[in-house]
């Protein structure tokens, strides 16, 4: 467990140490999250959250940077080796704010901008209408076949008949592999720029399991919290050094301002994991699991959207597969200590809000130690809560067995072999 903390302010105290005991309690299955490393959370908790700096490395508005001017750079460093980039923005607080400085860096308010559908497994700031990207650009949208699969000539077709002048590609809760070569061969025909947010397979792709979109996309963002398991943030990647310019001065001054170095330190203290051995074989033990977990479902006869995984992470439509709505099966599965999230599917007649799935993902309790083993017995027993919702005592009994698994595979404070 990560240490408890003692604060003179005792409210946020208990708090965060009763937020501590219950990421200890509970199953993590939000494909989002997971829990990083205690070395990446004394950056995070740094003297460098003092440090005030707009500008980048050695062109500072601010003095007294010459620490930080080095560890931004070392970040930089360390995010265009593992990804193979020639250049990385690593300030951006958040993968939306990220999203929003590359809109900017290559659009202007108003052009077309075409991107996965939310139900289908897109993202907010990919161009949906409640979002910055969809109030400010003109947004289209493509979505996945009734297999859940992306079609690539159909996106081609829609392509030419939209003519956007970006393409994203890059999701939330897309199950298969995504073709960066058949993006750029689409976005090469109809003149647009390709834009790849890769904030969810990152890990992945560092690690070789899931083609690389680097050779293709004109701009790669990636979270830093997801795969990757950093502290919460972003980084912009190009190998253009005109697009690189425009990326700088959208980042700063124009969606943000001073960087936040401690985050920025935890960054580069994320980079240096990722960058050993042991995290190639994480992210090799992460898929495996995703594949047990999925496949156990579909051997019960559960609907898995788009069928067996090839990440991290799958769908199920448990309105289909148990007559209930992702937010019922969220709550039933949160009175458990199992933590998912409630998901559209694709063509969901339910709002988002309510929704008619649930997304699983492995990197966060794979992380704690879990093997194909745990996630096929964790597949058993959300299977039994979700199949007899209204059945206390056995809800009892599995909250026993979660307790179980739980106390077995503590979190773990370093991934590192010392």
């Amino acid at each position: 467990m990560y240490k408890k903390i003692s604060l003179v302010d005792k409210d946020i105290e208990e708090l965060i140490n009763l937020e501590n005991i219950r990421q200890e309690n509970n199953i993590e299955l939000i494909a989002s999250e997971n829990y990083v490393s205690e070395d990446v959370l004394k950056a995070a908790g740094s003297c460098l959250t003092n440090k005030y700096g707009e500008g980048y490395p050695n062109k500072r508005y601010y003095g007294g940077c010459e620490n930080v001017d080095k560890i931004e750079i070392i970040a930089q460093e360390r995010a265009c080796q593992l990804f193979k980039m020639k250049y990385a923005n690593v300030q951006p607080y958040s993968g939306s704010v990220a999203n929003a400085a590359i809109f900017m860096s290559l659009l202007n308010p108003g052009d077309k901008v075409l991107g996965l559908a939310l139900d289908s497994g897109g993202h907010l700031s990919h161009g949906y209408k409640i979002s910055f990207s969809g109030k400010f650009y003109n947004s289209y949208s493509y979505s996945v076949n009734e297999n859940g699969i992306l079609d690539y000539d159909q996106i081609l077709k829609i392509a030419m008949e939209v003519k956007p002048k970006m393409i994203i590609c890059g999701y939330s809760a897309y199950s298969q592999i995504v073709e960066f070569d058949k993006f750029k061969n689409i976005a090469d025909k109809v003149g647009a720029y390709l834009f790849a947010d890769i904030s969810h397979i990152s890990g992945l792709i560092i690690a070789g399991i899931h083609p690389s979109p680097s050779k293709y996309a004109d701009v790669v963002m990636t979270t830093t919290h997801k795969t990757l398991r950093g502290t919460r943030g972003a980084i912009i990647m190009t190998n253009n050094e005109d697009i690189a310019k425009k990326i700088d001065k959208c980042v700063f001054p124009g969606y943000q301002g001073g960087p936040l170095f401690h985050q920025i330190a935890a960054k580069a203290v994320s980079f240096y994991e990722a960058l050993q051995p042991e995290f190639v074989e994480y992210q090799k033990q992460i898929v495996n699991n995703a594949n047990a977990f999925c496949n156990r479902f579909i051997e019960k006869g559960v609907k898995v959207i788009s069928g067996l995984t090839k990440n991290h992470l799958f769908i199920i439509d448990v309105k289909t597969s148990y007559s209930l709505t992702g937010k019922e099966a969220n709550d039933i599965l949160a009175s458990l200590n199992i933590t998912v999230n409630k998901n559209t599917i694709p063509f969901d007649t339910e709002s988002p809000l309510i929704s008619s799935g649930i997304r699983l993902g492995t990197p966060a309790m794979t992380s704690r130690g879990f093997s194909e083993t745990e996630f096929i017995i964790l597949a058993d027993l959300i299977d039994k809560a979700l199949s007899n919702p209204k059945d206390i005592k056995l809800h009892e009994l599995i909250k026993k067995e979660v307790s179980k698994l739980t106390s077995s595979f503590p979190i773990k404070r370093n991934y590192l072999v010392k």
